[in-house]
């Protein structure tokens, strides 16, 4: 309100001024530096796109070497996938007998020694089932790092190429930050994708489990 009343006066005191008169100027005081000019800034000019890097995992849609490094990360511990369901397939089986020759009738005979082996046996099963368990998770683990970091390093190179190619010099990953709106004509993920895809197909290689 302030800078309004200001302009409004400096406006009623020009008008004021009989035509032609020159406005009154400061007079300069000896030995003061004029004022400087103030310095122009430029102001950067941004290019903002979103891209919904959740969708790079989907099966049909997605990149396409994701889904054959998923591929072959699982074909490398199916085996011990299958080792660890036989395991567990196996003390259930015990703890079916374990059970049956418990809550069997009355008067039945029971081979007390053969029952607490067979209890010792499933206890030290499900010890066995669970430290080939977390072994097995852990090593899924770090394979899983091994194969994906490298593409996720080359993934990220070929997005900052994308923006650059195309101006953009802000690019939002709107799967890990929420979003209240977004046009949909600065979604990039689907052009993303098929230019990735295009210029990194996936090889037989990329596919090949590596010998034990």
């Amino acid at each position: 309100m302030s800078a309004f009343i200001v302009v409004a006066l400096a406006v009623s005191a020009s008008a004021q001024r009989p035509a032609g008169t020159p406005a009154a100027q400061p007079t300069p005081v000896p030995g003061a530096q004029a004022p400087a000019t103030p310095a122009t800034v430029a102001l950067p000019m941004s290019k903002m796109a979103v891209i919904y890097t959740d969708l790079f995992l989907d099966q049909k849609t997605g990149i396409a070497k994701f889904n054959s490094v998923i591929t072959k990360l699982n074909n490398e511990f199916q085996g011990l996938k299958n080792e660890i369901q036989a395991m567990q397939t196996r003390a259930q089986a015990l703890e079916d007998e374990i059970g049956k020759l418990q809550n069997a009738p009355a008067g039945t005979p029971i081979d007390q020694r053969a029952l607490q082996a067979k209890i010792d046996q499933l206890e030290q099963l499900k010890k066995d089932i669970q430290r080939k368990s977390e072994d097995a998770q852990a090593s899924y683990t770090r394979r899983r790092q091994e194969l994906f970091g490298p593409l996720q390093d080359e993934i990220g190179k070929a997005l900052e190429a994308f923006a650059k190619a195309r101006g953009i010099n802000v690019i939002i990953d709107a799967a890990q930050v929420p979003l209240l709106y977004a046009a949909d004509s600065i979604d990039i993920t689907r052009a993303f994708i098929t230019d990735f895809n295009s210029k990194n197909p996936v090889t037989a290689a990329t596919t090949t489990t590596p010998p034990e």
